[in-house]
């Protein structure tokens, strides 16, 4: 049958309970349940009771002559349950029979037992329908030849498909264990505004909105920098958010254009502090959930420690894409360099973001064990302030594990003259028509002229560190719902 024909006979199958006097989505059980996972826990114990009560979604029926056997998902675990036409009597068993079908929800009350096959089990003394579904469930879901439309109908995806749950549980123990180690370390978790006036803290494109009330354009936020570190002007020493941002960019294996950091600022540190501190949270983070100091992913076994070598952006650029002496390469010569790497850089691109795009395109997949890329060009770093020894770099590190940027930190910038120096060659760059150059934010620079203290902050990446640590390669499945393009 097609599936707006079982459709139709679903419903006959609705109308019949409501005929037989039965609410097919009733706002109350009628009795008490337990979680299954707590019941199977203590499973013996429970041998001694007559009447627990569960309740679940059918994941499976079948039906031998007056019995059937169901097992019911509530969320937590599987459990069997035994309907026994001489038990719940027959104008109760013929009702389940005819119109209960996988997908349903039910709850049930009735003894506890074991199976011959030692198969826990609820002996079913009483049921009651909780929602009758209308389609039926896939009965093959992860196999689908049409893999996005997993992720379009991720509901399906995590009720069918017991490892893409585990991930989504996973991820969410990751961000728990962020926000319990920062808090233990004295950060404050806060919020900054979604919708700014201005965006910033990040080289990225926006995407713009319009607020009627105001007849103002607003901005989804790119990244919260910028309004953290004015809290750090306010007299706030350690502070942090987890959260969501966006950027108008391309979507790849490890870009969707909303995704989820956590960003954090603290008061009178530099870089060299925030790479051994965020290398010790990870560490800390990784072996509980992990329960080891290691995790595979992508056929490698990626060891992390506490102790994190250190590689030079340019040093990157020599020893992996074999350039020789990358610093002191011309703009010209820069973009050769590029063309035989199969890139096309823009006319507006600088000397240093075609180096950049060397690095992220070229380089960065040759990166597989923990390692901190240091020491940037000014140019790609507008808001990290400079090496004392190198005018042209700034103290910037970005985490990479197995070619994937996982961190990004730097010492900030507090000169307000510098940055808004800062500012305006980027300004340039916008009129060169780089949609990723960052404003002039000339508020920001305000909120400088107060004083900042000397401070280093940084991002943690999320949805890449819960796909390193499920060995995962397309950021949709550590994304519950990942930004997708709607079917015609």
């Amino acid at each position: 049958m097609s599936l707006e024909e079982l459709r139709k006979v679903r419903i006959a199958k609705l109308e019949s309970l409501k005929k037989a006097g039965i609410d097919p989505f009733p706002a109350k059980i009628d009795f008490s349940i337990l979680e299954i996972s707590k019941i199977k826990k203590d499973f013996k114990k429970n041998l001694r009771k007559k009447g627990i009560g569960i309740a679940g979604r059918i994941m499976a029926k079948r039906e031998h002559g007056g019995s059937a056997f169901s097992d019911l998902f509530d969320g937590t675990e599987k459990l069997q349950v035994f309907i026994g036409r001489d038990k719940i009597g027959e104008d109760s068993f013929k009702l389940f029979s005819e119109n209960i079908d996988v997908g349903d929800f039910i709850a049930v009350s009735g003894k506890p037992f074991y199976t011959k096959r030692k198969e826990p089990t609820i002996e079913v003394a009483r049921w009651q329908i909780l929602t009758k579904s209308l389609r039926p469930l896939p009965e093959k879901w992860h196999g689908l030849s049409d893999v996005e439309e997993r992720f379009r109908k991720r509901y399906l995806d995590t009720l069918m498909n017991s490892e893409v749950r585990d991930r989504i549980i996973l991820r969410a123990k990751i961000t728990s264990l962020m926000r319990e180690l920062l808090d233990k370390s004295g950060y404050l978790e806060v919020e900054t505004p979604v919708l700014q006036p201005l965006y910033g803290g990040a080289l990225a494109e926006p995407f713009r909105t319009h607020l009627n009330t105001l007849n103002i354009d607003l901005y989804l936020k790119i990244a919260p920098e910028l309004y953290l570190k004015r809290l750090l002007v306010g007299g706030f020493s350690k502070v942090y958010e987890l959260g969501k941002s966006f950027r108008n960019e391309g979507i790849d294996m490890t870009h969707n254009p909303e995704f989820t950091t956590v960003e954090l600022y603290e008061s009178y540190k530099d870089a060299e502090y925030l790479k051994e501190f965020i290398s010790n949270v990870l560490y800390l983070l990784i072996k509980k959930v992990t329960k080891k100091d290691s995790f595979e992913f992508n056929k490698n076994k990626i060891k992390f420690s506490k102790k994190i070598p250190s590689i030079t952006f340019w040093q990157v650029l020599e020893r992996y894409a074999l350039i020789i002496q990358p610093e002191k390469l011309s703009r010209e010569d820069m973009v050769i360099k590029a063309k035989q790497f199969g890139l096309s850089p823009e006319p507006q691109d600088s000397r240093e973001k075609i180096a950049n795009e060397i690095f992220s395109k070229i380089c960065r997949s040759k990166l597989i064990q923990p390692v901190f890329v240091t020491d940037h060009p000014i140019e790609i770093s507008p808001l990290a302030k400079n090496l004392q020894n190198n005018k042209k770099l700034v103290d910037r590190f970005q985490l990479i594990i197995s070619g994937t940027e996982l961190v990004n930190g730097f010492s900030e910038l507090n000169d307000p003259i510098e940055q808004k120096s800062r500012f305006e060659f980027q300004e340039k760059m916008r009129g060169l028509k780089d949609k990723e150059a960052h404003p002039l934010d000339e508020d920001f620079i305000e909120a400088l002229e107060y004083g900042m203290p000397t401070a280093a902050g940084l991002a943690v990446s999320i949805d890449r560190l819960a796909m390193l640590l499920t060995d995962t390669h397309n950021i949709k499945e550590v994304i519950l719902f990942p930004t997708m393009k709607p079917k015609e």
